[in-house]
């Protein structure tokens, strides 16, 4: 009775993520007490916290503002962009109010049966330089807030009641982008016998692959000298596929090699998993067990040719993400980070660079199962800073200790097939940087040999005539499209990398007059032209990248800067107020695609149709005026229609622009209302797809629409869904910017919700706020009930919509 009500005592406050016989890890995430700013004593048990705020973790506690210009506000010259006056930046970190320290402390009992065991306390991202304290005791301290990383407790833990006290403290001057704040992913402890399998002490690579068989080396390190190890390996059906009994170790390391007959191999077209259960045995005992999924795929990067996988020619199809998830701010949900990534996949990205930051472990777990491949990245800045209170001030005393932690964390998710050391670094210039670079590849080597390391380098010029990009495994260049040929002509390697490629800039729904191309374009209303003509200083637009990808074999592929827009950095209005977070994404913060979503899809995507129609057809007061139309589309042809009125056929073309190659424009088309129409014929000729919009009349109803109406009961899960209204015709109104309202009842609570608007200052988490280009996304999440969830919306003047969820136990 006493071990039941135990274990009842922890699935009210924790969630078991794993449990055998030797081993259990479970989740810390309910009962936290969480106070922004420095009470005194706060780590102490005697401390009185009752009026603390109760949080689960993940927790973000800066996301829910409000908007301040003087939030951060950073005079500075970003040499990154050519700047070199500098100039008032207010949106650069997302003017939410994430500077400042705080507080978390949670109490969790030790049963009599664990008070012996080895008990490891990891923390997978804390924002940042926590200070951990058990039962009035400062245990430990990191500095990096995007850094894994955990302590021994097993000797200060008490039998009983134990608390467990975070400080966190974010300085201004510290980021580029909006970092969170807060203990914004998981907090795990880990129960095992003292003689153990080491924590992130197993190590699985597949050396040979082949279609017939492949060899699959585990590499264990354990706690004793002595003992047997077991690995059993199952499929995805969990059938026994293959195993091996070790009883010699190598000091304290096992290292076993196994054959699977007839693989079958991880890709993104066949994410396919298998498990891996170890066992120690000292003895003829049981003492630990252990799970580890992973892939078999062969990885080659060959001078000239390219990149292989399983031998086979592999484009990085590849876009940039940083780690926010836009109204969630940086607290990991898996549910909203799946979404995520399938709406890239649709869009046909094979590709992720975490940046400029080591990815959440389950984002590495999500694109293991969905078939993505992944640049991890480590770091922003090296020894010379780009922001005065950044991770500068760490290198010299953590870079090793934090590339160790990411590369041992995570080197067995078969997704990843490259690390990175680092992003822009000031540190290019220089015999110093040089060091340090080889220095930080040395530490990747030794940890894990069998991937390859890159830097992003935007000083082409300068790492040309150092040596520093020649000694890298895979030369990464960000931008610097017209210096590809020189720098593959001098460095070594036989390929380069587009490591961050594109920067174009776009609102969704938003077009400016005349159409034509813009470098550093503003506007009186803060936004970016949708035409997608628009981009940064330092950067190009993205067809000038197609063509890197498709004539040039020793272009490995790209990574799009970026997938998602992101909070901060919001160039080119990084001077102007209100803007505060960027226009650079394909897909807009709320997580609907822009019209350049569909000009990559149409490329990337070769097993769908992409038949897509810019602008909107709502133009009042540009009767008579040329209004162009594109089409993005992989069809090489189309012909447009005005209110049935032909205005010709377009072809794809290499004889005129890079736009002319890769997309279908009608520059001439005189704006008139009622219907575009687009036909589209494929290499033969024949008329094969069609689409048309309309111009709308006024808004009328609102409707609804759930990427998934049956969400898990777990009081985690998000369902996010679109709203939009229509006119009386049931015409969507592309133009709308109705204020609305949102009510959800049942087993659910209204999460967040976003619009995608980088110049709004309306908070995430208030019940209420205006469609930007007609649209938004309200986020419903689940409570650990099942049952029904209703989202009703309304707006003045509107016919109101509303939409059910079903909530159940998965």
């Amino acid at each position: 009775m006493l071990k039941k009500n135990y274990l009842s005592l922890f699935l009210l406050f924790n969630i078991i993520l794993s449990f055998s016989q030797n081993r259990k890890v479970i989740e810390l995430s309910e009962g936290w007490k969480f106070q922004k700013g420095n009470p005194e004593n706060a780590s102490q048990i005697e401390f009185n916290d009752t009026n603390w705020q109760n949080v689960t973790v993940p927790h973000d506690w800066a996301i829910y503002g409000p908007f301040d210009k003087e939030i951060d506000k950073q005079i500075i010259a970003i040499t990154q962009n050519g700047e070199k006056i500098p100039t008032e930046k207010t949106g650069r970190t997302g003017s939410l109010p994430h500077i400042g320290s705080a507080w978390y402390r949670k109490s969790f009992n030790i049963h009599e049966n664990d008070i012996n065991k080895k008990i490891i306390l990891q923390f997978d991202g804390a924002m940042s330089e926590p200070e951990v304290f058990l039962n009035g005791k400062k245990i430990g301290e990191w500095k990096y807030g995007y850094s894994y990383f955990y302590f021994d407790i097993s000797e200060d833990v008490l039998k009983g009641n134990n608390l467990l006290a975070v400080k966190l403290i974010n300085k201004e001057f510290a980021s580029r982008w909006y970092p969170g704040a807060g203990l914004y992913r998981k907090v795990t402890l880990t129960f095992k016998e003292k003689e153990n399998i080491k924590h992130w002490g197993t190590f699985i690579t597949t050396p040979i692959v082949t279609k017939s068989f492949a060899k699959v080396s585990i590499k264990t390190k354990v706690s004793s000298t002595h003992g047997k190890l077991v690995t059993k390996i199952y499929d995805k059906l969990e059938n026994l596929v293959a195993e091996r009994e070790s009883s010699e170790a190598f000091g304290n390391e096992f290292e076993q090699n196994i054959k699977i007959n007839n693989p079958n191999l991880w890709s993104p077209e066949n994410p396919y998993l298998y498990t891996a259960k170890t066992s120690l045995f000292i003895d003829n005992k049981l003492k630990d067990e252990i799970t580890t999924k992973f892939g078999v795929r062969k990885i080659e990067f060959i001078p000239k040719k390219g990149f292989f996988l399983n031998d086979s020619l592999t484009k990085f199809k590849g876009v940039c993400l940083h780690h926010d998830l836009g109204p969630l701010g940086t607290a990991i949900n898996r549910s909203a980070l799946k979404r995520q990534l399938t709406i890239l996949k649709d869009m046909g990205v094979n590709a992720i660079r975490s940046s400029h930051n080591m990815p959440s472990l389950e984002q590495l777990e999500l694109c293991d199962e969905m078939g993505f491949l992944f640049l991890a990245e480590s770091f922003d800045e090296w020894k010379k800073p780009k922001v005065k209170n950044g991770y500068n001030r760490f290198f010299d005393e953590y870079a090793k200790k934090d590339v160790e932690n990411l590369v041992r964390a995570t080197r067995n998710h078969p997704c990843i097939v490259m690390w990175s050391s680092g992003n822009e670094v000031p540190d290019q210039w220089g015999s110093e940087g040089v060091k340090r670079a080889k220095w930080l590849q040395d530490i990747f080597h030794k940890e894990d040999p069998t991937r390859p390391v890159t830097v992003g380098m935007d000083q082409v010029k300068a790492v040309m005539a150092s040596g520093f990009g020649a000694i890298m495994d895979i030369p990464g260049l960000n931008y610097r499209v017209h210096l590809y040929e020189e720098a593959n002509e001098k460095f070594p390697q036989g390929y380069i990398l587009g490591s961050e490629t594109a920067s174009t800039v776009s609102s969704r729904g938003i077009y400016k007059f005349p159409v034509a191309q813009g470098i550093m374009k503003k506007y009186d209303d803060f936004q970016s032209s949708s035409y997608d003509l628009e981009f940064c200083s330092w950067s190009n637009l993205p067809e000038d990248d197609f063509i890197l990808q498709d004539d040039k074999s020793w272009v490995l592929g790209e990574f799009v800067w970026t997938g998602f827009d992101y909070l901060g950095e919001p160039t080119p209005y990084d001077e102007q107020w209100p803007s505060r977070s960027s226009y650079f994404g394909m897909i807009d913060l709320a997580g609907i695609p822009k019209d350049r979503y569909y000009l990559y899809r149409s490329r990337w995507n070769t097993k769908e149709e992409t038949l897509h129609i810019l602008p909107h057809w709502n133009w009042k007061g540009r009767e008579g005026k040329k209004t162009p139309v594109f089409v993005y589309t992989n069809y090489d042809s189309a012909e447009l229609f005005v209110n049935g009125k032909s205005m010709g056929i377009q072809k794809k073309t290499k004889d005129k622009t890079p736009q002319h190659r890769y997309r279908l424009m009608w520059n001439d088309v005189i704006y008139k209302p009622g219907t575009l129409k687009v036909i589209a014929f494929n290499a033969d000729g024949k008329a094969v797809a069609s689409k048309e919009i309309k111009t709308a009349g006024k808004p009328y109803q609102i409707v609804l629409d759930a990427d998934r109406k049956t969400v898990n009961a777990d009081g985690k899960d998000i369902s996010f869904v679109t709203v939009s209204v229509v006119d009386k015709n049931g015409v969507p109104c592309p133009t709308a910017t109705n204020q609305l309202q949102f009510d959800v009842t049942g087993k659910g609570n209204f999460r967040a919700v976003c619009n995608g608007d980088a110049t709004s200052l309306e908070l995430f988490h208030k019940p209420t706020m205006k469609l930007f280009s007609g649209k938004l996304v309200v986020l419903v999440q689940s409570t650990k009930e099942t049952g029904n969830i209703t989202l009703k919306v309304k707006g003045k003047g509107l016919k109101s919509g509303s939409i059910q969820i079903t909530s159940i136990k998965e």
